[in-house]
This record gives structure tokens, sequence and C-alpha cells, in this order.
């Protein structure tokens, strides 16, 4: 199990550039970059390792200086997606972003790939936007992370037509996505009829068959089979 950081499906991605000095000049302007690598820390939002390209945009000088750096533990708020876009997005606050933040140091990384073709629907700050997934994060090896009743996974998006936030990476949980695939099952509307179940499900919870032992012991060689 990976601990504190793994390797992710690359992307392309522009990088908010107050992010790279102190949040003290540079706002409104942008760095074209790769995310190459999440990182996770308890209660912290994801961040990830860049290699900036050297590319600038549209209409700015070119970029000799940038290509081949890297920085590590990007915040995922700093993120802009690489697409075509009318006007760079509204900085989203990182309760928006990522309402839940990373719940261990131990972690998996992988992607759903049937839930992939498809356009989700994300929603934050109660209204439901389209969005591009690109993979998840899951977590475990910690109190809350194996809390059956607590657990998060983050699905981390592109939001596609979002108005303001057009162009953001969000991360979140099952409970604020709906997956899309006409072709699959029609998408529903409003709350599912789920409640979390807080039951741990293991083969020795029941106590009559632990002490049975020919039961535990029903295998190929068990003496009493007919």
């Amino acid at each position: 199990m990976p601990y504190l950081q793994s390797n992710i499906p690359h992307f392309k991605c522009w990088v908010r550039k107050e992010f790279t000095h102190n949040h003290e000049a540079h706002h409104g302007e942008f760095l074209h970059a790769m995310a190459v690598a999440v990182t996770t820390m308890p209660c912290r939002c994801l961040s990830f390792q860049m290699i900036f390209t050297g590319i600038e945009a549209e209409g700015e000088e070119e970029d000799t200086v940038h290509g081949g750096a890297m920085w590590a533990r990007m915040p995922i708020t700093a993120l802009v997606a690489d697409i075509p876009l009318e006007e760079w997005p509204e900085p989203m606050a990182v309760h928006d972003a990522q309402p839940w933040d990373c719940s261990s140091h131990h972690h998996a990384v992988y992607v759903l790939d049937r839930a992939t073709p498809c356009p989700w629907m994300a929603k934050i700050a109660g209204e439901m936007y389209p969005a591009k997934y690109l993979f998840t994060v899951d977590y475990t090896e910690s109190e809350i992370a194996d809390d059956p009743a607590q657990h998060k996974q983050s699905h981390v998006l592109q939001l596609l037509d979002a108005g303001e936030w057009t162009g953001n990476i969000v991360a979140l949980p099952n409970n604020r996505v709906r997956v899309t695939h006409p072709a699959w099952f029609e998408t529903g509307t409003g709350a599912p009829d789920f409640k979390p179940s807080a039951h741990i499900h293991y083969s020795k919870s029941d106590l009559d068959y632990v002490l049975d032992v020919n039961r535990v012991f029903d295998n190929l060689y068990n003496d009493n089979e007919q």
C-alpha cells in the first residue's frame, strides 16, 4: 500500500502562479505543467507533484525559465485543466474543491474504467455540473479511513461547464457525484435512498460458526464428507 505519494495517470494543466510565490504576487497569471504524482496527508487536501513545461499562456512572452522545473505538494486548488477556456476560472475555496480532506497517508490510486467514458455530474455548492473523470484516490490504515460510516474516496475531476469554475480540478466523494452513461443506465436525480452502513462484515462475526469446528473446516478434506 503506497504511503504519502503515488504516481497517477498524468495530466497537463495550468498552475495558478501565485501558488509559486507564497500568494504574495502573480495573481491571475498561470504556468503550464504536468501533474505526475499525488500526495495524501491527513487533514489536508490532495496535492500534486508538478513538472513545469515552459509553455506560456496565449499572448504571453515565451517562457524559457520554468521548463523542467519541479514543485512538490501543489494543492488541488492551484490547478486548472488544460482545456479550451473562454476565460480563466475563478479560484475555488478548498471546501468546494475537496469537501473532505485526505484521511490517511496510506492510499491507493486507480482508474474506474467502466465509469470513465462519459461525463460525471458533480455537486458543488448546491449545483450539479458536468465533469471529466480522471482517477480515484482511496484511503486506509487510519481510524476515519477504515470506519465504514466515515470512509470517503476522492474522485479527481475536471469541471467542464461550471460557469466561473469551468476548468478547475476537484476531488469529490461518492455522495457528491453521479456517473452518466446513456447506453448502460438512466442517470437518476435527487438523493439516492441510501444510509451509510456502520457494520463491518467478516467471516468470524458469528460466534456459533466460530465454535463449530466442523463448519469452520468444512473443506474437501473433511472426513465427515459423504
